[in-house]
């Protein structure tokens, strides 16, 4: 099933609607929904390497995009939405966790994480939600989702078609660790927080 959805994704780039479609998953994934734009990013960068910066750039556009959406979700509807995001996740007691990680390092938690697998949606939340300056906040985001994505853009772009190689012959590696690291990061906000 997932290397269907891998050769699916991979048909957006072939389609005019591929670049709207990364921005839509990156903007969603930064605020409520639960796939990362990661994937899609790739597939798009992996068909057509030349474009790995423009698909890393609309992939921060996006993904900074949705970071402000949730920030308003925290700052103006924790009561009305943002708790109930947060709840679906089993988030509750790391919402606080992220608060006070706020208090003592502010800037430095959103950097971490828009950058690492840890879910960036909970820190948007938060951050609107226990209203840390947004300018840090849209400063953070920025620097940090742009590092992620045009990392992988120019990793894409450096070996083109031998990564593509890569990834189709070890697809089901890259696919079970991706998915693990998805997984550790929910794990380490539920339990280290």
């Amino acid at each position: 099933m997932l290397r269907r959805l891998y050769d699916w994704v991979l048909l957006w780039a072939e389609t005019p609607y591929g670049s709207w479609a990364l921005f839509l998953l990156a903007f969603a994934e930064s605020s409520f929904f639960p796939v990362p734009p990661d994937v899609l990013l790739i597939a798009l960068a992996i068909s057509i390497p030349a474009k790995s910066f423009r698909y890393a750039l609309i992939c921060s556009l996006g993904s900074v995009s949705g970071g402000v959406v949730g920030y308003e979700i925290g700052y103006r509807f924790m009561d009305l939405i943002g708790f109930r995001i947060v709840d679906f996740y089993g988030f509750i007691e790391q919402y606080y966790a992220v608060g006070d990680l706020y208090n003592r390092y502010n800037a430095w938690a959103v950097g971490i994480a828009g950058f690492t697998p840890i879910p960036y949606k909970v820190f948007t939340i938060s951050a609107g939600a226990f209203k840390i300056n947004f300018v840090i906040f849209l400063i953070a985001s920025a620097v940090s989702r742009s590092a992620r994505f045009f990392l992988v853009g120019w990793l894409i772009y450096k070996f083109g078609p031998s990564i593509k190689l890569f990834i189709d012959r070890y697809f089901n590696i890259l696919a079970f660790v991706f998915v693990a690291l998805l997984i550790g990061g929910f794990i380490l906000i539920k339990y280290l927080l």
